[in-house]
């Protein structure tokens, strides 16, 4: 990060985000949701939209100057210099079920690439922290992710495999075959599990900004290797679809596995 920034302002209110996102989400979690389908067919609630403008009324009041992007209420001055990514219920199906997985993402962009990212889950009392230059945080303590000394030794993790069109379901197949184990669901906590050592592999797919900038901070502070399909870095622009690995040698191997599914 560049000389003069205000690192330590941004972590203050990026876990004031994270803590107010959590005081709502723990106090709505015994009550069934209202539940909306979007044309897309995902799930919204209520929640989402009341979270999501609680946190734009902080970050307008703290930042006039930054941008902001989140899943509810798209995006605002997106060319700023340093623009804030927000979903504030990754995982909302999981949440309407009662799955405690769903968390809260926050991500601050700079120039287009992301440099802080939290994962948060109140419900569990987990929360991930990443800045770029930086060691990632769990639950304030370093975290990192572990060696894998072969792909067939992997646990591998996919938000959904319905996800995945007929285009994409090779690359699924491919490292489903080439791993030892597969966890369906675990929407962003799946992320903080690379992060923290406990899940190798992770593939996905239609995925926005907003579910995915968080992650690289998170992950490649921790140790890991977070990538398009294409092998290239997160960046504003990034999106459906991250290939992510605890290991960089098996980073490079899933890729090489994708590649060849998708390429025949």
């Amino acid at each position: 990060m560049r000389a003069g920034n205000d690192v330590s302002g941004w972590l203050d209110m990026a876990d004031r985000l994270a803590a107010e996102s959590g005081a709502i989400l723990r106090q709505a979690a015994a009550s069934r949701p209202e539940v909306e389908v979007k044309p897309d067919r995902s799930f919204v609630t209520a929640l989402d939209a009341r979270i999501e403008h609680r946190l734009r009324v902080l970050l307008a009041d703290a930042y006039p100057g930054h941008g902001v992007l989140g899943e509810e209420q798209g995006g605002q001055d997106l060319d700023a210099e340093h623009v804030w990514v927000l979903d504030p219920i990754d995982g909302t199906a999981a949440f309407i079920a009662g799955m405690p997985v769903y968390g809260t993402l926050i991500a601050l962009m700079q120039a287009g690439e992301p440099i802080i990212g939290i994962i948060d889950h109140p419900i569990t009392g987990e929360r991930w922290l990443g800045v770029k230059g930086r060691a990632t945080l769990y639950n304030g303590a370093p975290c990192r992710t572990r060696s894998c000394d072969r792909l067939a030794d992997a646990i591998m993790s996919a938000s959904n495999p319905d996800f995945f069109d007929d285009e994409e379901r090779p690359a699924l197949d491919a490292l489903r075959d080439a791993t030892a184990w597969r966890i369906w669901g675990g929407a962003c906590m799946s992320y903080g599990r690379i992060a923290s050592g406990r899940i190798d592999v992770a593939l996905d797919t239609r995925l926005k900004l907003w579910d995915i900038a968080p992650f690289r901070p998170i992950i490649e502070g921790a140790g890991g290797v977070i990538t398009d399909w294409e092998g290239a870095p997160i960046t504003q622009a990034t999106g459906p679809r991250i290939l992510v690995a605890g290991d960089p040698a098996r980073h490079h191997e899933a890729l090489i596995a994708v590649e060849r599914a998708r390429t025949g």
